[in-house]
């Protein structure tokens, strides 16, 4: 695929996405206080049964940085592409680094997962995949970027599939990742 193709390739994705409003912080934070707790509690629990993914447990503090976490994977995957468009492979292999795996992100991972058992090997595959794109960057092939950003992203959306956040209070979080000789 050639530089044009691709750069139309990425626009055309882009545009096909309309944007939608979002609400203010006031809108929300109305609208929240609107509802009843009750009633809110019970539509948590409701889609909660409805989703049958494995739950994550995570304090709250957790569940924000992995969040955070997240949503920098996706600007990271946003710099990729705009890199391999425009021949940019130093900034693509910057991009990649983010999500590559490195041992703080290991050591957090499992931190991340301590509750969920398959969780942390998942989130490592993701990582150690991501790398390959770094490799693709290195050696300037544009195809091999792609092909390994579209390898990345199917261990995104696998574990996205497979996982979901479980807010838990510190008592659970303790009872749950206690080591079976401290129980």
């Amino acid at each position: 695929m050639g530089k044009n193709s691709l750069t139309l390739v990425v626009l055309l994705f882009a545009c096909r996405h309309e944007a939608h409003p979002v609400p203010t912080t006031t809108a929300l934070r109305t609208d929240a206080s609107t509802a009843a707790p009750r009633a809110r509690s019970n539509e948590r629990s409701d889609l909660d049964a409805l989703d049958a993914r494995t739950p994550v447990p995570m304090l709250p503090m957790m569940a924000n940085h992995q969040k955070q976490n997240m949503r920098d994977h996706l600007l990271a995957v946003q710099e990729i592409l705009a890199g391999a468009a425009s021949g940019d492979f130093a900034g693509v292999e910057r991009a990649a680094a983010r999500i590559g795996y490195s041992e703080s992100m290991g050591r957090m991972c499992s931190h991340m997962g301590a509750a969920a058992p398959g969780f942390t090997e998942r989130a490592l595959e993701f990582h150690h995949t991501a790398d390959t794109i770094s490799q693709a960057a290195r050696e300037h092939d544009q195809t091999k970027v792609l092909e390994a950003l579209g390898a990345t992203l199917a261990r995104c959306t696998g574990c996205h599939a497979a996982f979901k956040q479980d807010v838990v209070d510190e008592a659970t979080w303790k009872r749950l990742t206690a080591r079976d000789d401290e129980r």
